[in-house]
């Protein structure tokens, strides 16, 4: 049997450490590329003992020089208050990061895979946002280390793919949460669990009536590896992948604490700078061009998360 090298830059990551999971169980041979800034040893240990899996500590604003068959593009903090820690870092990460990856794939003739956003959108005007939707995005805000970092790697892949015939796919992902997220990294359906768990308030930002889709890490993951898998090198994305179910995040707030049995209460704190109002992907496009749409509805989903969180926290 002849195995894919396939390359996954921040494979230590939450998103990241499911990906090499799953590409080492279809029989490939996966190198996991990360600085750990937020990617997470004991996101990947139990992979450690499989002789097609490497870790390399690397930060790709760096270049470096593997032979690889495909590369999947996952490095850079993707929550708030990662990506505000070192907002030039950041910029960094999403524009040399992604000049240096195009260019090993443009050297080794590798196809690769770019993590994009649902930030691209900004605050949108058109609801839900389909792929041709160029967004309404602050280029000097708090978040556009992140936001105008992605959609500058976007450019980057696409005129790859027109100047140099790099083979190119671009994904956007919309809000995804599941076990290994961090607990500290300030994304809502992590934030609300740890809250409950500990009987702390919940925060909500805003009167909570602002809406956000969440989608399980497995359908992400499987969307994600059917795009790398398409044969159509014409189609080069970007596509959205995102759960089109709509949830406000007050919503979110009681479910999370109904699930928990959790005593804590819900406290209201302002609305953080360019935080989008709504957010709903249009999966039009990928269910016409890999058949895909999520299966795990936002209850069961969180169940699994829950359980992933009283271990980490010690709580049973």
């Amino acid at each position: 049997m002849i195995r894919k090298r396939i390359l996954v830059t921040g494979g230590a990551g939450f998103i990241g450490s499911h990906l090499c999971e799953k590409l080492l169980e279809e029989n490939n041979e996966v190198i996991c590329l990360d600085n750990f800034f937020t990617g997470n040893k004991q996101n990947i240990s139990h992979l450690l003992n499989n002789p097609y899996f490497e870790v390399i500590r690397h930060d790709i604003i760096n270049p470096i020089y593997l032979e690889v068959d495909e590369i999947y593009n996952f490095a850079c903090p993707a929550s708030p208050v990662h990506y505000q820690y070192n907002p030039i870092k950041t910029i960094k990460t999403n524009v040399m990061g992604a000049i240096n990856m195009l260019g090993l794939a443009k050297r080794v003739k590798a196809k690769i895979l770019q993590a994009s956003t649902s930030e691209v959108y900004g605050d949108p005007t058109i609801h839900p946002q389909p792929e041709n939707y160029w967004g309404n995005v602050n280029p000097i805000g708090i978040r556009s280390c992140y936001d105008e970092g992605k959609r500058c790697a976007e450019s980057l892949f696409i005129n790859y793919y027109k100047q140099n015939n790099v083979k190119i796919k671009i994904i956007r992902i919309f809000n995804t949460y599941g076990p290994r997220m961090h607990p500290n990294d300030g994304r809502v359906v992590s934030n609300f669990i740890v809250q409950a768990l500990k009987n702390e308030p919940l925060t909500v930002y805003g009167d909570g009536t602002q809406t956000r889709s969440f989608q399980y890490i497995s359908d992400l993951i499987e969307a994600t590896i059917k795009i790398m898998n398409e044969t159509d090198d014409t189609f080069t994305g970007p596509i959205n992948i995102g759960n089109p179910e709509e949830f406000k995040i007050i919503e979110l707030a009681e479910l999370v604490l109904k699930l928990t049995k959790s005593k804590s209460k819900i406290i209201f704190k302002p609305l953080p700078e360019d935080d989008p109002m709504q957010r709903k992907p249009d999966t039009t496009l990928a269910k016409q061009i890999i058949n895909w749409q999520p299966k795990v509805p936002l209850e069961e989903g969180l169940k699994y998360t829950i359980e992933y969180f009283k271990k980490e926290l010690g709580i049973y």
